[in-house]
């Protein structure tokens, strides 16, 4: 942190604690407003019916608790010359960070026709929840935040993200305690142990007891306040405990635990920054514990209310139709004592803004929470220095994804000045082959270290931890704040992030269309150790589904790669590390696998995204009889030695092998950016040959993109169907159907007139079949022909 947090906070004086207290009323105000009214914002009249939305949506519960954390981080931050950014993890609570950012202008500065007057505080109130306007949570549109309020567990690793290689930072991060029930929520609270004190921000936790969920209580609001001492402190934190329900003493024991933090968190920066300590330190947090639905009506219609359940989300439900409950919020609403905080004009008054920093300082202003305006072109070296050679198609073998490694290694070496790029994975670095990146820098860890341990490193930048969410949510932060990066991963457990995914993917499609989001470097997932080569570890961990999960989401953010060899993911990995706004999924074998394209080959064989490869087939200039298509490394292998039996057996037959790359290819141009008009898809395809596709997921997924294709009926598509175990390698196709003798007598089967006149041809690759299940349980290797396998023009 800098020079000027590094003091000890003064405590603050009664008229400080009333102007806190003024700006904390004015945002609760704010707060309510946004639920209930549509006019009248300044209740210059009696409230009446018609100011009443006709839907009354949104959270009231969290955001006094919100409104209390927002107006005591602009005092310290203001008096200490900070910088910092505040995850919400109760993201529902939008009206309290919306109230904010108008307070403190940067709201009106973001959107002009929002004015920070009358006015532009009835177009506040309106807007919310409403039609045309913005959602109820903490969502892309509202200034100053980087994560999306609809979905908890997140928030706390989204925080340590954002603070990792931002020594001057501080990120504040209130966890609800029904988020705190969460899985990666729990998880979340390990990161303190991967935070560089030296080279990373500080991350204050703030774990929001006010006791509720929806209907039930919360588990750690519950526990006996020893017990809930002994948990964080277990967790490594030292916790700072506020409680009560009576502002004036909440004010002063908030403000003194905000100045106890922050001393403690610069004098441990200070100690491993000036004085080389390397003890892992136990940071501070605060406990907060307010009752939910704070200054809210106590009762409605004789139920208790407030601290309770029913305030969580619209304490009044029936303002229009019911005189008792307008009355009720009329006197709710004017409790805050509006006239005080907002001159007549609207406008807020002085002591209301006496504790909102300046600037970029303020909470929605600050560039860390617009990530696009911070981040740098990332220094990439040439591929060339990292290609392998090609002289002719499959003479010789790499694993891809150790080609890919040396890459990597290079950019951690590049960026080791500027420190914004960084590597997350499940204790799978190693296991994916990328471990040439630990020449550049060691694995991230604040821990013990013992002798046997290797590649350590307390100032690391490659991430692990057996945590898939984790991962997710470090590298979100990370990018969301103007870094970039790379989650590794094995294929079939990068479902564990399914829904994380899902809120990223509608994070950046929202920003595109907001044009004062600067663009972020792209989430890029490389996964391997896939389906056809988990035959070691067996059905568990066998799944290609994660690319049909992605593919449903917005097309102007995702894409998705399967590159066949070492240099075409080279190419992709590239494209993918240098593009803006999207989700990259690169699908990637670690095995051995054939080079089949030179370096310059695969990046014009990339930028098309499916092409011809004319050397492989037998066309020689003439109309196809027959398409072998292929996307993926093994399914291109398959269709390459299918190739390969036909042009043996059946030399008389054209056959015309395409491989894709990028599977958005097969979706019509209308559809998606990178889709292929019907021309295109009919000019490599054919529309009335038969296309043998061999694809690396499930099939049904290819049927999908290309079901309004004029050829969709010649279509057939061999994939994973779901049928695993241990075994051989080359036995995982055969029992999925996907092996170059099965896409032989597909072959055979669907060109016309071929069945009688191949018929001994086919039978052949029956027998071969049979004798390959005869010979893997007897040998537990595969066949000689398929092991010792290599192309042949």
């Amino acid at each position: 942190m800098p020079e000027a947090a590094q003091h000890h906070g003064t405590a603050p004086t009664d008229e400080e604690l009333r102007a806190l207290d003024a700006h904390w009323r004015a945002a609760n105000y704010l707060a309510a407003g946004q639920i209930y009214l549509m006019s009248n914002p300044l209740l210059t009249e009696p409230l009446k019916p018609e100011h009443i939305k006709p839907r009354l949506l949104g959270h009231w519960g969290t955001s006094p608790g919100l409104n209390l954390v927002h107006t005591h981080l602009n005092r310290v931050i203001k008096e200490r010359g900070i910088d910092a950014l505040c995850v919400w993890g109760p993201g529902h609570g939008g009206p309290s960070v919306l109230a904010n950012s108008w307070l403190e202008g940067s709201y009106s500065e973001t959107y002009p026709d929002v004015t920070r007057d009358a006015r532009g505080m009835e177009r506040l109130f309106r807007q919310f929840s409403f039609p045309g306007g913005v959602p109820s949570h903490v969502a892309p549109e509202v200034p100053g935040s980087i994560h999306e309020g609809g979905e908890l567990g997140y928030s706390l690793a989204h925080a340590y993200g954002a603070a990792f290689d931002h020594p001057n930072l501080l990120v504040a991060c209130v966890i609800g305690d029904g988020e705190a029930e969460t899985g990666p929520l729990a998880a979340s609270w390990h990161s303190n142990k991967f935070l560089d004190p030296v080279h990373d921000g500080a991350v204050l936790p703030i774990l929001h007891l006010n006791g509720y969920k929806i209907a039930n209580p919360t588990v750690l609001s519950r526990l006996p306040e020893p017990e809930l001492d002994e948990l964080l402190r277990g967790y490594g934190h030292e916790p700072i405990t506020v409680a009560g329900d009576d502002p004036v003493q909440v004010h002063r024991a908030l403000a003194q635990a905000f100045d106890e933090a922050l001393d403690r968190i610069a004098l441990l920066q200070r100690t491993a920054r000036e004085e080389d300590v390397t003890q892992r330190p136990h940071w501070p947090m605060i406990v907060l514990r307010t009752p939910k639905g704070w200054t809210g009506p106590a009762e409605v219609d004789g139920v208790p209310v407030e601290n309770t359940w029913r305030a969580h989300q619209v304490p009044l439900a029936g303002v229009r139709e019911n005189p008792q409950h307008l009355r009720q919020l009329e006197a709710w609403l004017r409790s805050y004592r509006p006239e005080e905080l907002f001159d007549t004009d609207g406008r807020p008054c002085a002591e209301v803004l006496a504790c909102v920093p300046d600037g970029a300082r303020r909470l929605g202003a600050t560039p860390y929470a617009n990530g696009g305006l911070l981040v740098r072109e990332l220094p990439i070296a040439s591929l060339d220095d990292f290609a392998v050679p090609v002289d002719k198609p499959g003479a010789t073998l790499h694993e891809p994804t150790r080609v890919l490694g040396g890459l990597l290694e290079q950019i951690m070496k590049d960026t080791t000045a500027r420190r914004d790029f960084r590597l997350v994975g499940p204790d799978e670095t190693a296991s994916n082959r990328l471990d040439a990146v630990f020449g550049a820098s060691g694995k991230a860890w604040q821990a013990e270290v013992l002798p046997v341990d290797e590649h350590l490193d307390r100032h690391g930048r490659v991430m692990e931890i057996l945590s898939e969410h984790l991962c997710q949510g470090w590298l979100e932060g990370y990018l969301l704040t103007g870094r970039h990066g790379l989650f590794s991963c094995y294929e079939a457990f990068v479902h564990i992030v399914d829904s994380m995914v899902n809120q990223h993917i509608k994070w950046l499609k929202t920003s595109r269309e907001l044009n004062w989001r600067a663009p972020v470097a792209s989430l890029n997932y490389l996964l391997t150790s896939h389906v056809w080569r988990q035959d070691h570890n067996g059905f568990s961990h066998q799944d290609p589904g994660f690319v049909d999960h992605v593919l449903n989401k917005s097309p102007q953010v995702v894409r998705v790669y399967l590159p066949p060899d070492a240099n075409t993911l080279l190419s992709v990995a590239d494209h993918a590390l240098r593009s803006r706004d999207y989700v990259n999924v690169i699908v990637a074998g670690k095995q051995p696998c054939f080079d089949w394209l030179s370096m310059d080959q695969a990046r014009v064989h990339c930028a098309r995204g499916a092409g011809i490869w004319e050397w492989a087939g037998t066309e020689n200039g003439s109309e196809p009889d027959v398409v072998l298509a292929c996307a993926g490394d093994v399914p291109t292998q398959e269709v390459l030695a299918a190739a390969q039996l036909l042009r043996r057996h059946l030399p008389q037959l054209a056959v015309r092998v395409v491989n894709v790359v990028d599977m958005t290819r097969l979706l019509p141009q209308e559809e998606h950016p990178h889709g292929m008009t019907d021309f295109e898809y009919n000019g490599l395809f054919t529309a009335d040959k038969p296309v043998i596709f061999a694809y690396h997921g499930y099939p049904w997924l290819v049927h999908r993109l290309a079901y309004r294709r004029h050829g969709h009926g010649n279509l057939h598509v061999r994939g994973y169907r779901e049928s695993g175990t241990t075994t051989t390698p080359f036995d995982m196709v055969v029992r999925n159907d996907l092996d170059r003798y099965r896409l032989v007598m597909d072959v055979i089967d669907r060109v016309p007139g071929l069945a009688v006149r191949a018929a001994g041809v086919r039978q052949q690759m029956v027998d071969v079949r049979a004798r390959h299940h005869a010979w893997i349980r007897e040998h537990g290797t595969d066949l000689p022909e398929v092991a010792d396998w290599s192309w042949t023009s």
